[in-house]
C-alpha cells in the first residue's frame, strides 16, 4: 500500500461522476491510501431518512431526495482533508456546485457508456434503472450530465480500464500536482511512499 501522510492544511479530494464509475469502491481505496476520513453523501442523506436510497426514491420521490442531497452538502463542513463521494446525480442543481468547489479538489470518475452502464447494472440499488429500458434511461442521464461533470471537475480520470486502485493511484498522482499549484505542498497527498499493493475491488 501507499500512504500520503497527513496534514490538516491541504484541500479535501470530492468523488463526482455517473454511477458505475466506481466512486464508493475507488473512495475506500483512497481512504486506505491516506488514512483520511470517508464521507459519502448518499449514506448521509439515507441516515437521515432512516432507510435505503432505493426506499427514499420509492417513498418520497427522486425530488425530495435531491432536496435532501442538496441540505447535506449544504450543511456538510469539512475541518480537516476528507474523501468525500458523492452521488451520480448531485450536480444537477446549480446550487450544489458552489458547495462542491467549496469542500475541495473536484474529481470526475468518468468512463466509456458501454463499461459504466454494466457496472451500474450489477448493483441493485439503482432506483431510477428500474424502468422498461434502463439502457436507454442509462445513456439519457448520461448525456445530460456529462457537461455539468465536465464544468465541475478539477480533474478527470477515465476509469474504464482501470482496477479501483489503479484509478486511486493516477487519482493521487494527478491530486499532488494540482495540490503544488494551489500551494498544498505539505498535503495529504504528496510524497508518496511505496508498500504492498491492496488487492483491487470493483
Amino acid at each position: 500500500m501507499r500512504y500520503w501522510p497527513v496534514n490538516q492544511s491541504g484541500k479535501s479530494i470530492v468523488l463526482i461522476g455517473m454511477m458505475g464509475a466506481g466512486k464508493s469502491c475507488v473512495g475506500r481505496c483512497l481512504q486506505r491510501r491516506t488514512k483520511l476520513a470517508l464521507v459519502d453523501t448518499d449514506e448521509i442523506v439515507a441516515s437521515k431518512f432512516g432507510i435505503s436510497i432505493p426506499e427514499i426514491f420509492s417513498k418520497y420521490g427522486e425530488a425530495n431526495f435531491r432536496e435532501a442531497e442538496t441540505e447535506v452538502l449544504r450543511e456538510l463542513t469539512i475541518s480537516k482533508q476528507a474523501i468525500i463521494v458523492t452521488g451520480g446525480g448531485i450536480v444537477l442543481r446549480e446550487e450544489n456546485l458552489g458547495s462542491l468547489k467549496r469542500l475541495g479538489i473536484v474529481v470526475w470518475l468518468d468512463g466509456n457508456e458501454g463499461t459504466l452502464f454494466q457496472r451500474a447494472s450489477r448493483g441493485a440499488n439503482r432506483p431510477l434503472l428500474k424502468g422498461d429500458d434502463p439502457r436507454k434511461a442509462f445513456s439519457q442521464m448520461l448525456q445530460a450530465r456529462l457537461p455539468l461533470y465536465a464544468k465541475m471537475a478539477n480533474i478527470r480520470i477515465d476509469t474504464s480500464v482501470l482496477t479501483d486502485e489503479e484509478v486511486a493511484v493516477a487519482l493521487l498522482s494527478k491530486v499532488r500536482r494540482l495540490g503544488r499549484n494551489w500551494g498544498a505542498r505539505s498535503s495529504a497527498f504528496a510524497k508518496p511512499t511505496a508498500d504492498k499493493p491492496i488487492p483491487a475491488t470493483r
